[in-house]
């Protein structure tokens, strides 16, 4: 039933335009546009003349009677001067839906997703040429609620506190198509305190990331949103639900290794803080050079590389203060076995050799989402292996959006608005 459901939200493309000129036309001459006059139409003067003013309100979207729209759908209108435009939403009952005006000024949505096979009404109230209020209403009901239904999840959880190099990961239960991923987009919205520039990213159709254009600010408060509610997301699936998470950045603590000293540089807040010596992948195993950021920390755990490489090269180790860079198996960790070797000499399979007691105040002193950048190795990172937002130029990220990037006009506004991954082997 996608065509006569696409028709409820908003067309795609360039039919996109037309279609949306087509139905403002039509809903200009149907609407129920009042300007205070008994009711009349406001093009209507007895006589059968109008010398009235085109109408100052128009609705399309919604249109009037239309039955099984999207529970996530907004209000499309049409009015000479948004600021001067109120949006109201009613159910049957005449109980007020909240929402807010999207950022093209043409859209209103609702707080969230509207309920199931409901009745409800819109009213649109602008002002006229002749200075007088004229209004459009669409009454419509929603559709019943949906069998196919895909879950919208976090990766970070509420109020977790992560490292400046940490992207907003969203993950959907099933392949959204390439042509409703503007319409998922269009409903995502992130909100930081203190304000920054950034964009989302579609990793995989079933991923979808967010990072603004440089680290976060230390401490930043962030808080992100989903409308996915009874979103439609193709083949007749829907959004099962809204989500909204809120998260703080934590101090800014960013790691740099130079292969060429074998040394690793940590600052926080722009400070020097330490100096560590290191021992990187040895030329057969080098390890890569790029920017990741630390996605997992693992107090102790054991590199099994024994079914992966076979009984003479594999190994099987046990390993203190563990902190995952890739999803091929780089670490930085400590290494007792190779203190001897580290500041001078490359001898580990690709991670980072750090002592113990290095490790131990590496890992006292980090947090998820912290970024480190590897340089001078004989190996490029590979995007995608890991969290390699930051790998990636800002116009290499942007093309990754579904929606044209815009700019604000401010530099420092924030903009208004699945599969698991494996774990391979790790190395040592």
């Amino acid at each position: 039933m996608r065509a006569s459901q696409d028709q409820l939200i908003r067309p795609r493309g360039r039919r996109r335009v037309l279609a949306a000129g087509l139905l403002a036309a039509a809903m200009a001459l149907t609407s129920a546009c009042t300007n205070g006059d008994g009711g009349k139409p406001s093009s209507w003067q007895g006589g059968g003349q109008s010398t009235e003013p085109k109408a100052a309100a128009t609705i399309s979207e919604p249109a009037t009677d239309a039955k099984d729209v999207p529970a996530s759908t907004g209000i499309t209108f049409s009015t000479k001067d948004a600021a001067e435009t109120t949006v109201e939403l009613k159910d049957a009952a005449g109980k007020a839906v909240e929402g807010t005006l999207a950022k093209d000024g043409k859209t209103w949505l609702p707080a969230g997703a509207l309920e199931y096979g409901t009745s409800y009404t819109a009213t649109v109230t602008a002002t006229g040429d002749d200075g007088r209020p004229a209004t459009a209403t669409s009454s419509f009901t929603t559709m019943a609620k949906p069998a196919k239904q895909i879950r919208v999840s976090s990766f970070l959880g509420d109020n977790q506190v992560v490292g400046v190099g940490m992207p907003l990961i969203v993950k959907f239960s099933r392949a959204v198509p390439e042509d409703y991923r503007d319409d998922v987009q269009r409903r995502m919205t992130v909100t930081s305190t203190p304000a920054q520039e950034g964009i989302w990213h579609w990793v995989s159709p079933t991923e979808i990331r967010y990072r603004p254009k440089e680290f976060w600010k230390a401490n930043t408060k962030v808080s992100y949103r989903v409308q996915a509610g009874g979103l439609p997301m193709g083949d007749g699936y829907y959004g099962r639900a809204d989500l909204t998470v809120d998260v703080k950045i934590g101090p800014s603590l960013i790691m740099t290794v130079d292969n060429k000293t074998k040394r690793m540089t940590v600052t926080k807040n722009g400070s020097v803080i330490k100096t560590i010596p290191v021992s990187l992948g040895k030329k057969s195993t080098p390890s890569s050079s790029g920017t990741m950021v630390v996605i997992e920390k693992l107090r102790k755990t054991v590199f099994d590389t024994m079914e992966e490489l076979g009984p003479e090269e594999g190994y099987r180790t046990k390993i203190d203060f563990a902190q995952r860079l890739t999803w091929g198996g780089e670490f930085i960790h400590a290494a007792p076995w190779s203190e001897g070797q580290q500041g001078t000499t490359n001898v580990s399979h690709g991670c980072v050799n750090v002592s113990m007691a290095n490790g131990d105040w590496l890992f006292k002193n980090t947090q998820v989402g912290d970024p480190i950048t590897v340089k001078g190795t004989e190996r490029k990172l590979q995007n995608g292996n890991g969290w390699t937002d930051w790998n990636m130029s800002w116009d290499e990220y942007v093309k990754g959006s579904a929606l044209p990037y815009e700019p604000p006009a401010d530099p420092d506004a924030s903009p208004s608005p699945g599969a698991e991954t494996p774990t391979p082997t790790p190395t040592a």
